[in-house]
Formats: C-alpha cells, structure tokens, sequence
C-alpha cells in the first residue's frame, strides 16, 4: 500500500494553500499543567486518621508507639486470660479423673475384701460340721447313716470330701441316690431317695428283694410279706426281668399287693397271678398305668383276665 504524498500543485492551488508551500500540519494540544494534590482534611469521623505532617513527625511517632503499646497489652491480657481458663480446666479434669478412679479403687478394694473375708471365713472352723441330718429314708435307720458319715464332723463345710460320703453310702444296698446339701453355719443334710423293692427272686440263699434295676437289697430265708415272687427267663440282666420290674413298679399299691407271681419269658409276655389264683396277661410294660385301671374295673369272678389292649379287655 502506497502512503499519500504531498499534494500536487494544481491540488494545492484548489485547496487556497501557495504553490510551492508544504501543508501546515496544527501542533499537539498541550496539557494543562495538574494542580497540586490538595490533603483532604478528615472530620470528626473516627475510622480514618490523617496521615501525620512532617511537622508532627515526633507526635505521630509517639501516637503509633502508644498504639503498638496497647495492642501488646491487649494480647498478653488475652494470653493469659487463655492460660488461666485451660489450667483451670485441667484442673477440673484431673480431679474429677482423681475422683473417679479414688472410687474405683475403694469399690475394688471393698469387693476384694469382701471375697477374701468370705473364703477366709468359709475354711475356717466358723463354718464347721456339726450336725448331719438325713432326709427321705423310710427303710434304712438314720442313726446308721449318720454314724457312717462321722468322719465329717468338725471339716469346714466347703471341705466335705464327697469320695468318702460316697464310699460310705455304698455300704447301704437301700440308696438308689443321694444329695448333700450345706446349711451354713454348721449343718450338713444328707438327701437320701430310696431303692423300691418290686419283688423277691427265689436261689438257694433264699428269697432276695430286689428292685426294678435289679439290685438286690437284702436276703432272708422267708419269703418278705406283700413281695411277690419274680420269674424271668434269663436271670435278672434278661429283658424279660426289665419288663416285670417296670410293671411291678408302674401299678398302683393296691393292685401291687394283689400279685403274688409275676413271670415273662420275653419282654412283651408279662403275666400275674393273684393271691386267689387268677392269672392276668398283661402283655408288655407299655401303658401299664391304664392296664391298672381296666383291671379293678373289670368285674370279679372270672379266672382269666386279658389286658394287653386296656380299651378291649378280655376274661374267661
């Protein structure tokens, strides 16, 4: 792109400038000259200070130090104000930590005291055996018991050795089970459940009472009145002596004083003979109670009674 040149001649003539003569360019406008900066003089508001003269050097000076002064001041009052409130509240703290584990202490200490105390006192002579008491027998003599366990007299109650009660209540065929119960501070009771006799099984020592187990309680050359004879094929470890013993031990005492035999040769041929003779099949040992019952309900007179099914009964 070309720049424009001065005019021609002819040109110039038209526009009224002399030939021959450059055209007169106008000259930059001149600023005018800044007034000087005119300080603003700051009323009565408190938020903006004026700047301090070079006059007022040493006022301002003294101004700014006494604000340095209570600024200080205001933050080391504020410091320790901070200092105080946490070694107060440590304070707090650690006493009530103090409190709380004074208490635990003491509560610990009270209840380790106390077992100790207790356990002391347990083993001591406080808590002697002086008097057996036994409870539940019918046949067997308590004085015999009691008498038996002697050896337990004067032992601390948590001292009892139970081997030898129970090496001692061996000797008694009679105790089926047994409890010991300790009644502080010096009683000792003696729970004694018995052995029911069922019946008598006949050798050559003579009749021997035994139970449902089997255990034999005792021997004499008579037969024991109210006992009735056993007959079990195989002998008293035999199922057919199982089944007659929880026959016998199932029915009620009236209908137990009634029999005076009872034979099996397998468990589920249970029979009864009477005192007057009549025989009563009774079958196995299941629902003996209700066997019982159909039994005294039926009428009398008849020499055969069948029971097996005690919702059909049959006589002859």
């Amino acid at each position: 792109m070309r720049r424009p040149g001065p005019l021609p001649a002819r040109e110039q003539e038209q526009a009224g400038d002399p030939p021959g003569l450059a055209p007169i360019h106008d000259e930059p406008r001149r600023r005018a000259p800044l007034m000087p900066f005119r300080r603003r003089e700051v009323g009565a508001d408190p938020a903006v200070q004026p700047a301090p003269r070079a006059e007022d050097g040493a006022d301002a000076d003294e101004a700014d130090a006494s604000q340095r002064g209570a600024g200080w001041a205001v933050v080391w009052r504020a410091a320790r104000a901070r200092r105080r409130a946490l070694r107060s509240e440590i304070r707090r703290f650690t006493a009530r930590s103090r409190r709380r584990r004074t208490i635990w202490i003491v509560s610990l200490s009270a209840l380790v005291l106390l077992v100790l105390g207790s356990v002391g006192a347990a083993y001591s002579p406080l808590f002697a055996v002086q008097r057996i008491a036994v409870v539940g027998t019918e046949t067997l003599d308590d004085g015999a018991v009691q008498q038996a366990l002697s050896s337990q007299l004067g032992r601390p109650l948590p001292l009892v050795d139970h081997s030898e009660v129970k090496a001692a209540l061996v000797g008694f065929p009679l105790i089926e089970t047994y409890a010991l119960e300790a009644r502080p501070p010096h009683d000792l009771v003696v729970r004694i459940v018995e052995r029911t006799p069922i019946g008598v099984v006949r050798s050559d020592a003579g009749f021997t009472v035994v139970d449902a187990a089997g255990v034999a309680l005792s021997t004499s050359e008579e037969q024991p009145e109210g006992q009735p004879v056993i007959e079990a094929k195989g002998g008293l470890a035999a199922p057919a002596f199982a089944a007659v013993g929880q026959v016998l031990r199932a029915m009620p005492a009236d209908v137990h004083g009634l029999v005076a035999k009872a034979r099996a040769t397998t468990q589920d041929d249970v029979t009864l003979v009477l005192h007057d003779g009549t025989e009563v099949m009774w079958g196995s040992a299941d629902d003996s109670a209700n066997k019982a019952i159909a039994l005294l309900a039926a009428p009398d007179g008849h020499a055969f009674y069948d029971v097996s099914s005690p919702g059909a009964i049959i006589v002859r």
